[in-house]
């Protein structure tokens, strides 16, 4: 809504040098000055104009506090697994299917860290089911993925899943990296991409892992129904939230995401450009004012 006033910011500038040198013209002739000097005595105070829409734009970006979200390095993390439990998941491309292969992943990626580290475990279809809070019990965090299964509940919600595990899951500030291992068919609840904003609020990094392949396989005996690996989705949500895409087209490539994940010590982090945009407009709106007195007193 703020940036409505930048193009009124340029109209009322032009509005306002023709009403000035109209206003200018009941006192002097300044078309013949301008011929005998050869100079323009009425500018366009373009200059002033950029630095106002300048000063404008910081205070809008202040207004809307702007805040610039990067990765950076860390220490401690906490991890979910969030595993796709839907009916594609018994998709034949794996052996013996697309979960029971994301099960065996998900234990070695246990089995990585020698000390203690949190790793909660849920999974997904149109709605989220968690299986294990956060804990750093290992025997616990074992026992939930083993018992991960196929859902009676229709359909796929990546986004919700995404939004539940959030608010559910998590439980510090930052160092909070989400595991979202699907074939990217998300057909149902809030789009993946409406929870973006909301994941980097909560300074969640997401690692997407594509199970499958992109000629996909059928995953009811005697149907001839495909399910497709959907990439387009899951490197979506794994750019905007500073994490990364593996295309686990295999169960050693799906072993060797996991892997590459627990090794990595990247975070979500943010800062908030408040402050520093009001500064800067600030500073910019007292050169304006000196200029306004000093170079252009005589300007509008």
């Amino acid at each position: 809504m703020f940036i409505i006033a930048l193009p009124l910011l340029i109209i009322v500038h032009f509005l306002s040098l023709k009403y000035t040198r109209r206003k200018a013209l009941n006192f002097a002739n300044f078309e013949i000055i301008e011929r005998i000097t050869g100079k323009k005595l009425m500018s366009k105070n373009i200059s002033l104009l950029l630095l106002r829409f300048v000063i404008l734009s910081f205070l809008i970006l202040a207004a809307a506090g702007t805040t610039y979200w990067y990765t950076g390095k860390g220490s401690s993390f906490d991890y979910v697994l969030l595993i796709d439990g839907s009916v594609s998941m018994l998709a034949s491309d794996y052996e013996p299917d697309r979960i029971s292969a994301a099960k065996e992943a998900a234990l070695e990626f246990v089995n990585y860290f020698p000390g203690q580290v949190k790793i909660a475990v849920a999974t997904f279809t149109g709605t989220t089911f968690v299986k294990q809070k956060l804990t750093s019990d290992k025997s616990d965090i074992r026992k939930a993925i083993n018992q991960i299964g196929i859902e009676e509940i229709g359909g796929t919600a990546i986004g919700d899943a995404m939004v539940t595990a959030s608010n559910l899951l998590f439980e510090k500030k930052e160092g909070n990296v989400l595991i979202l291992l699907t074939d990217g068919q998300s057909n149902v609840g809030l789009n993946p991409e409406s929870a973006i904003p909301y994941l980097n609020d909560k300074k969640i990094l997401v690692n997407t892992i594509g199970i499958g392949t992109p000629m996909g396989a059928s995953f009811v005996e005697g149907s001839d129904i495909v399910s497709k690996l959907n990439e387009d989705t899951l490197k979506m949500i794994a750019i905007e939230t500073g994490g990364k895409y593996f295309r686990a087209e295999d169960p050693a490539k799906l072993k060797n995401a996991f892997n590459e994940i627990a090794q990595s010590k990247t975070k979500r982090l943010s800062k908030d450009l408040t402050i520093a945009f009001m500064l800067i407009g600030l500073t910019l709106l007292l050169l304006e004012w000196s200029l306004m007195n000093t170079k252009y007193r005589s300007l509008p």
